[in-house]
């Protein structure tokens, strides 16, 4: 997948694939809207399908844009100590 895709089309793609639960920050408005609500983790979710304008996550809630998002563990050298 070297085509430029990003955000929601991404997700689509990937899933068209074959990947499943890909961990999204989530919306009903934007794709840019989605990544600057995912504070606190209160909007994310693992997307495991997308279907009639919906991605779905796990829990079975429709979201309509669902951006892929990396999380990964913060390391002592990254922050002050």
């Amino acid at each position: 997948m070297h085509n430029g895709l990003t955000g929601s089309e991404l997700t689509r793609a990937m899933l068209a694939r074959g990947d499943s639960e890909i961990w999204c920050a989530v919306c009903d408005e934007s794709d840019e809207q989605a990544m600057m609500d995912h504070c606190g983790n209160d909007f994310t979710a693992y997307i495991v399908s997308y279907s009639d304008g919906f991605f779905y996550c796990s829990a079975g809630t429709p979201w309509r844009f669902a951006v892929p998002i990396k999380i990964c563990a913060v390391m002592q050298y990254e922050i002050e100590m």
